[in-house]
C-alpha cells in the first residue's frame, strides 16, 4: 500500500485528506501538535482499515521530523509528503505594524523552514518511491495582498517558491502548491474570529486534491476550487 505523511492531521483539512487517502487504502504517518486531539483522529481514520502511526510533535523540531520519517519507512515509504501544518504569527491577524516580528518567525519556522526540513528528511524515500508527490498547502494570501494577512502570506509565499524550485530539482517528483480556498477551520476562527460568513467544510475540497493524484499534473501551483470545477 502507498504511504503518506500528513503534517497537522488532527483536524480540519488535515484529518480530512487523512480520511480522503485512508478510504482509498493509504497507509497514513499523521502529525499534530496536541498528543488526545491526534489519538482521536487516528482512531478515526484507522476505521477504515489501513495502518496509521500518529506521532504527536512539533514539525519545527528535527527529531520529531525524522521520527516521522522513520515510521513512514516502518510502513513502507514515504509515496506523499503533504505539509499542512500552519501557524498565523498571530490571533487574531493584526497589521504589520503591529505584528510581533517574534510572531512572524513562528509562522515562518512552521509554514516554511519545517516543510522543507521534512522534504530534506524524506527525499531519499520519496526518490525511491514509484510516484512520489509533495503537497504544500498554501493560501490566496500568498498571491494576493490582504490587509493583516500580511505575515500569514509571506510564510505561504516563500514555502510556494520552495515547492517551485524543488520541482525544478527534482524533476522525478511531483511538487504541488495547493490553495484550498476558503474554510471552516480552527487556524480561520483564529485568524478572523469576527468574521461569520459561512465557510464550506474542509471535506469539500479533498476531491481536488485527490484529483491531484489520479491525474498527476505537471508540478506548480493549484486552487482546489478550480481542481473541484474540472473533477465536475
Amino acid at each position: 500500500m502507498p504511504v503518506a505523511i500528513i503534517t497537522g492531521a488532527s483536524k480540519g483539512l488535515g484529518r480530512a485528506l487523512a480520511e480522503g487517502l485512508a478510504a482509498r487504502g493509504w497507509d497514513l504517518v499523521l502529525d499534530a501538535r496536541t498528543e488526545r486531539v491526534l489519538k482521536e483522529a487516528a482512531a478515526a481514520v484507522s476505521a477504515y482499515g489501513t495502518r496509521v502511526e500518529a506521532l504527536p510533535g512539533d514539525v519545527t523540531d528535527a527529531r520529531h521530523r525524522a521520527a516521522l520519517v522513520a515510521a513512514a519507512w516502518k510502513l513502507g515509504g514515504v509515496d506523499l509528503l503533504v505539509h499542512n501544518a500552519s501557524a498565523l504569527g498571530a490571533e487574531p491577524l493584526v497589521r504589520l505594524e503591529e505584528l510581533p516580528l517574534e510572531g512572524l518567525r513562528w509562522a515562518l519556522e512552521v509554514n516554511t523552514v519545517a516543510a522543507l526540513g521534512l522534504v530534506q528528511e524524506a527525499l531519499p524515500l520519496l526518490r525511491a518511491a514509484p510516484a512520489p508527490a509533495v503537497v504544500t498547502v498554501s493560501s490566496d494570501a500568498a498571491a494576493e495582498a490582504y490587509g493583516t494577512w500580511g505575515g500569514y502570506g509571506a510564510s505561504k509565499a516563500a514555502v510556494d517558491q520552495l515547492a517551485a524550485v524543488l520541482a525544478v530539482e527534482e524533476p522525478g517528483l511531483r511538487v504541488w502548491a495547493v490553495d484550498p480556498g476558503d474554510m471552516a477551520t480552527d487556524l480561520y476562527a483564529s485568524a478572523v474570529p469576527d468574521d461569520g460568513d459561512p465557510r464550506p467544510a474542509p471535506g469539500s475540497v479533498v476531491p481536488g486534491f485527490l484529483r491531484l493524484l489520479d491525474e498527476r499534473p505537471a508540478s506548480g501551483r493549484y486552487s482546489a476550487p478550480a481542481l473541484l470545477e474540472g473533477a465536475r
